[in-house]
């Protein structure tokens, strides 16, 4: 069969939801599995497991190397969200690495100093603290067996050395990738016009544009790309850890994440923000800290799917789910009209209710209890019309909930739903296993390269609302509600699933149709990605001023014409987007009789699956 013929015989299959050849193949092994953004990353934790580390070890090493080979999308400056299963413990454990904001970072200050508004994804000011060298530290320490040192060292070897960059990444420093992303949205180039096919959000900050355009032009794809200003960071790193590694390994790597929130590089952090207009102050740094929290979970038919429960919409998923298992799904035939009518429905009573209940639990209370009972489900379920899309914004009462309404407005219409990050997952021969979503959040983050640190700092910020009355509300200290969400699935005590993707509000939408493509309609792990994939953007966006789309709808072109029409009639909004354009997911799948593990990775970006 021709190649054009096979991938079209393919996209054919999948949308009728039977078995297909697919672009990829399932990568499986009986010891160890990584699937990540991109292929060094990939080789990075492979080094490891090599090396005798576990999944902790692998995932760190893994995201270290994304810093470096996926920098628009994550870094040192970047913040996270990890999911872990400790074999030993057969327990599940939720790391909160996001950010919080400076302490100068108030309402008032906005209102009185930058017009009311949070700036999108630009400029220091819609940055958040960091929380990615704390989250190395702190999985290493509780959960790793290496030293900061050896898993850092893949990174360090492509941040010194240099690796030849592919077409993505070339696409993003070039500023050719799509305006979506890179867009400097409402400001002009305040310092220079950006370079012939250049970043116009680089180039703005003289220290971003050196870096990225070190000869004055984008380095094309095939080219070696170095940063020798982060080798250099994460070498101060291994060598604060190498001077306390006399008093034992944790002391090493409080050491190491001391130098960076406490030491040298809080200090040059610092001075750079004060001089540049930022908010942060070394005591931002100082005090800050990741968290480790409970998970919450839903069953789901018999799987129990975790989620991070504080300052991220990943607990949307679940409240998706918990109104999907009121309907027979497999019935209706992967993304028939009904198919993805029931499931965009429910995804708007389900953001519905994380626009109104889900932030930082340090500020609020959220009711889970009542959020994920199975009659809550039950009755959001029952408020879907099987013949016509809703266009109202309905979040529900669930029991032990405190709002009986909401104040803030919701701003309609426009888009600005757009985001995008990183991602890992690891799982090793006792099973442990992790869920990494890693992130700037919008593409190259706030655009600034800190000083000479080589390295961007999250635009996080700009997730907060400036309504005092909204639970995302911004306050010092406070962590924005993420969109970050990677997922694990349980099932009978053992771990089954592991799985995350980037797309800002999109990501929920992506994980959950990979997790159905499983468990509802028998897909192998590779199908499930690969098959064609909807989306709503029919709910307040996380990015600021928080725009939403009433009725609003996207789909691959891959799902049939025939489709379309009827998801039309019934009163959806439609947008036909490219064959291969809503995802960018990975995932290892645990078969719990056998044991083997079977890694997928999605043609849509440049992941790359590895296992032994």
């Amino acid at each position: 069969m021709k190649p054009l013929l096979r991938v079209a015989a393919m996209a054919s299959a999948l949308a009728c939801g039977g078995a297909a050849q697919t672009m990829r193949p399932v990568i499986r092994g009986a010891d160890y599995a990584v699937s990540a953004r991109t292929p060094q990353a990939a080789q990075a934790a492979e080094r490891i497991f090599r090396a005798g580390g576990n999944a902790f070890d692998a995932a760190v090493a893994a995201q270290a190397a994304l810093s470096v080979t996926d920098p628009a999308s994550n870094g040192v400056g970047g913040d996270a969200m990890i999911l872990v299963y400790d074999a030993r413990t057969r327990r599940v454990h939720s790391v909160n690495a996001t950010g919080t904001a400076p302490k100068l970072a108030t309402i008032d200050w906005y209102m009185r100093n930058h017009g009311g508004t949070i700036p999108d994804s630009d400029g220091l000011l819609s940055a958040t603290v960091p929380g990615t060298v704390d989250a190395w530290c702190v999985v290493l320490e509780r959960w790793g067996t290496k030293s900061l040192g050896e898993v850092l060292a893949p990174a360090i070897e492509l941040a010194e050395r240099g690796f030849p960059i592919g077409e993505r990444l070339a696409a993003a420093i070039a500023g050719s990738r799509g305006e979506r992303y890179f867009e400097v949205r409402g400001t002009s180039v305040e310092t220079g016009t950006a370079p012939p096919g250049g970043n116009r959000k680089l180039a703005k900050y003289p220290t971003s544009a050196r870096l990225y355009f070190p000869n004055g032009v984008p380095p094309r794809a095939g080219e070696i790309f170095r940063n020798p200003d982060l080798a250099r960071t994460l070498k101060k790193l291994v060598e604060a850890e190498a001077q306390a590694a006399s008093k034992g390994r944790a002391a090493g790597l409080r050491a190491a994440r001391d130098r960076f929130y406490k030491g040298d590089i809080a200090r040059t952090m610092a001075a750079f923000s004060e001089a540049n207009g930022g908010l942060f102050r070394y005591e931002d740094f100082a005090e800050y800290s990741v968290k480790i929290e409970e998970p919450v979970s839903l069953d789901y038919r018999g799987y129990e799917v975790y989620k991070n429960p504080s300052a991220t919409q990943g607990p949307a998923e679940l409240f998706t789910l918990n109104i999907l298992r009121n309907f027979d799904l497999k019935a209706m035939g992967h993304n028939s009209a009904d198919y993805i009518h029931t499931g965009v429905e429910a995804v708007k009573l389900a953001f519905a209710d994380r626009e109104l209940y889900l932030a930082d639990m340090d500020f609020v209370k959220i009711p889970f209890a009542g959020l994920l009972a199975a009659e809550y489900g039950a009755a959001r379920a029952a408020l879907i019309d099987k013949v016509r899309a809703s266009r109202e914004f309905r979040p529900g009462r669930p029991a032990g909930g405190e709002v009986d309404g909401w104040s803030f407005r919701i701003p309609i219409p426009g888009e600005d739903h757009e985001g995008d990050t990183s991602y890992v997952a690891t799982v090793d021969r006792e099973r442990n296993a992790v869920s990494w979503t890693p992130s700037l959040h919008s593409g190259w983050g706030t655009g600034v390269v800190m000083a000479d640190l080589g390295f961007i700092f999250n635009c996080r910020g700009d997730y907060f609302w400036l309504d005092p009355e909204h639970p995302n509300a911004l306050a010092p200290g406070k962590r924005p509600r993420s969109t970050l969400t990677p997922t694990l699935v349980m099932k009978e005590g053992r771990p089954f699933l592991v799985v995350g993707s980037p797309g800002g509000d999109d990501q929920c939408l992506r994980i959950l149709q990979t997790f159905l493509n499983v468990v509802e309609f028998g897909m192998n792990i590779q199908e499930a990605i690969e098959a064609p994939r909807w989306s709503t953007t029919s709910f307040p966006s996380s990015v600021f001023p928080h725009r939403m789309n009433p009725g609003q709808m996207a789909v691959e072109s891959r799902i049939p014409a025939s489709v379309v029409e009827e998801l039309r009639k019934r009163g959806h909004r439609v947008r036909v987007a490219g064959p291969w354009t809503m995802s960018a997911t990975s995932a290892i799948l645990i078969d719990p009789a056998g044991g083997v593990l079977s890694a997928g990775a999605d043609p849509r970006g440049d992941n790359y699956a590895l296992a032994w």
